[in-house]
């Protein structure tokens, strides 16, 4: 058990008869009142995101959970496959578990996170940035950039991105894998 004083991001409770991660917090102390705290939180097995406020001092079910370091091989009908760089044993997990899974890299090294003590997989965390190739996009046109314009771009792993108008093919972009945008090009 744990109080509402020791919640942080990335923490993972037990509430409602699910597993929930913590995205974001904040205590609250209103002026007249108690205080509480305000929280965004995700369902490790449905995705669904809620928000919840607890009243200051409450008591939650904290799950202890297990980060294992996988390598991402390939995905096929049958989901995504990982292995363990230290067992080498194969793992594949369902695209419901991975966010963004459009954005992962043959190769990539991933967070998977464990229920402690099922030893089953809860969720992947995948790194905060991609170093993508972009592989088709329309040329811009010169001249259009009075204003912050973006145009699609097709990067390697088939992912489609806003990019802005001077990304052309065959450069390479930075992309935050939390909400797919687009963060700067990388010099080659």
């Amino acid at each position: 058990m744990a109080s509402t004083s020791e919640i942080r991001n990335g923490m993972c409770i037990d509430f409602n008869n699910d597993i929930f991660q913590v995205i974001e917090f904040q205590h609250v102390k209103p002026g007249k009142g108690a205080a509480f705290v305000r929280t965004k939180l995700r369902s490790l097995t449905t995705g669904r995101v809620l928000d919840n406020t607890f009243p200051a001092g409450h008591k939650v079910d904290d799950v202890r959970v297990e980060r294992r370091k996988f390598q991402f091989l390939y995905s096929d009908e049958s989901g995504y496959h990982f292995m363990d760089n230290e067992s080498f044993e194969q793992l594949a997990l369902d695209e419901k578990l991975i966010n963004n899974p459009k954005l992962l890299k043959e190769g990539t090294e991933v967070d998977v996170l464990f229920h402690a003590t099922k030893d089953i997989p809860l969720t992947l965390e995948m790194p905060q940035y991609m170093v993508l190739e972009v592989t088709y996009t329309e040329p811009g046109v010169k001249g259009d950039t009075a204003t912050n314009t973006l145009k699609p771009a097709t990067v390697e792993t088939g992912a489609e991105i806003k990019v802005p108008l001077f990304v052309n093919a065959g450069d390479k972009i930075k992309v935050d894998t939390a909400t797919s945008a687009y963060m700067e090009r990388v010099k080659q």
